[in-house]
C-alpha cells in the first residue's frame, strides 16, 4: 500500500513540475526575444557571436516607427476611456438592476467574446465599407477605435462585474440615510470600492488595444499601428529590429502590472482597516 505521505509528495511534485514547465513555456520565448535584440548580427541565429544595442537605434531611426507608436498610443488611450466607462456602467446594470430582456442583454454582452478577432475584424470591415460609401468616409483611426471598443468592452464588463458582485450595498444605504446625495454616495462610497476592478479593467483594456492586430489590420486602412508595423516588416524577412521592439513593448505591460498590484494592495489594506476605523 502506498502511504498518504508518498501520495501527497507525488502530487506536490506533479503540481510544482507542471507549473515550472508552464512558466518555462511562457517565458523562454520572451527571454529569447530580449536576447536577440542585443545581437550584433543581422541574422537571428544562436549562438550570438557579438553583442550590440544598434538595433534599438535602427528601430528609432525607421521613419514609420514613431507614427505607428503614436497611433497605437492614441487608439489604446481613447479606447480605454470608452471601454472603461461602458464596461463599468454595463457591469453595474448587469449585476445590480433587474429589467426586461436582461437575459438578452447578458447574451449580447458576451457575443463579441465568442467571435474570433479575425472574423470580427472582417465583419466590421464589411460594415464600415458600406457605411463609408453612404457617408463618405474611409477607414482610419476612428474605425480602429470603434472596433477596439466593440471587441474589448465585454472583457472590461466582466472584470468590473466581479468587483460589483462583491459590493456591499448597505454602505450606500447608510450614506443615503445620513443625508448624502446620489453623487456624493457614488464619489465617496461606490467609486472607491469599485476602483480596483475599474483600474484592472482599464489596464487590461489598454493592453488588449495596444497589442491588437486583427481588428487594427482590418479597419486601419492605410493607418499603421505597432502590430501592423511589425507585420509589414516581418512579412519581408526577419530582423533584430523586431525583437528590440518587442523588448520595448514589454515596458507598458510591466508598468501597468506593477501599478495594478499596488492599487490592489492598497485597496486590500483599506478594506482590512475599515472595520477598525
Amino acid at each position: 500500500m502506498v502511504s498518504d505521505r508518498f501520495k501527497s509528495a507525488l502530487i506536490d511534485i506533479v503540481l510544482v513540475g507542471s507549473v515550472a514547465l508552464l512558466l518555462v513555456f511562457f517565458y523562454v520565448p520572451i527571454v529569447t526575444l530580449v536576447v536577440f535584440s542585443f545581437t550584433g548580427s543581422r541574422m537571428l541565429t544562436l549562438p550570438i557571436e557579438t553583442w550590440s544595442t544598434e538595433w534599438y537605434g535602427a528601430l528609432l531611426a525607421k521613419p514609420d516607427f514613431l507614427p505607428a507608436l503614436t497611433n497605437s498610443a492614441m487608439v489604446a488611450a481613447i479606447s480605454t476611456v470608452f471601454v472603461t466607462v461602458l464596461g463599468t456602467a454595463g457591469a453595474i446594470a448587469w449585476i445590480r438592476f433587474r429589467f426586461r430582456f436582461q437575459q438578452a442583454f447578458r447574451a449580447l454582452t458576451f457575443a463579441p467574446l465568442l467571435f474570433p478577432q479575425l472574423l470580427l475584424g472582417v465583419v466590421m470591415l464589411l460594415w464600415f465599407s458600406v457605411l463609408g460609401q453612404w457617408l463618405g468616409f474611409s477607414n482610419g483611426l476612428p474605425t480602429i477605435v470603434i472596433g477596439h471598443i466593440v471587441y474589448i468592452t465585454p472583457f472590461a464588463l466582466v472584470i468590473v462585474a466581479v468587483q460589483v458582485w462583491g459590493f456591499d450595498e448597505t454602505l450606500e444605504d447608510a450614506a443615503r440615510d445620513a443625508g448624502a446625495s446620489g453623487w456624493v454616495v457614488f464619489r465617496e462610497i461606490t467609486l472607491p470600492l469599485l476602483w480596483p476592478g475599474i483600474f484592472s479593467a482599464a489596464s487590461f483594456a489598454f493592453l488588449l488595444s495596444w497589442g491588437n492586430f486583427y481588428v487594427s489590420y482590418s479597419l486601419g486602412g492605410t493607418i499603421r499601428t505597432l502590430p501592423t508595423f511589425v507585420y509589414s516588416g516581418i512579412a519581408v524577412g526577419s530582423s533584430p529590429i523586431y525583437p528590440a521592439l518587442a523588448t520595448l513593448n514589454c515596458i507598458p505591460a510591466i508598468v501597468l502590472v506593477v501599478v495594478a498590484d499596488i492599487v490592489r494592495r492598497r485597496a486590500a489594506r483599506r478594506n482590512r482597516l475599515a472595520p477598525a476605523e
